[in-house]
């Protein structure tokens, strides 16, 4: 018999990561991204005292920034993405989930 059927193959290779957390990261970051983009939105606009359309516009801004991040929370707790990416993909999404809802209730 040959020895190739009982070697085991692992598919966490440790030259495998360097790109499968490019392949993993690049989508958590264009979702991050797009958060961060939503959120720093809201925190830059200055609605008056009778904009209250506007101001329902920048709560939007920071309850789907905090959507996102959520979203972003929920991918980053799968198996893979926990056992491929580090804790600092955690931080991110806590913080600026924080922020953008934060924003959202005190606007």
């Amino acid at each position: 018999m040959s020895t190739w059927r009982y070697r085991r193959e692992n598919i966490d290779l440790p030259e495998d990561q360097g790109c499968l957390r490019w392949v993993l990261g690049v989508p958590l970051g264009l979702l991050y991204a797009l958060a961060a983009y939503l959120c720093w939105t809201a925190l830059a606009a200055r609605p008056g005292p009778l904009d209250h359309p506007f101001r329902e516009d920048v709560q939007a801004m920071g309850y789907l920034s905090t959507g996102l991040c959520a979203l972003g929370l929920l991918i980053t707790l799968t198996p893979l993405y926990r056992r491929t990416m580090n804790r600092l993909w955690y931080v991110l999404p806590l913080a600026l989930g924080l922020t953008a809802l934060i924003r959202a209730e005190t606007v």
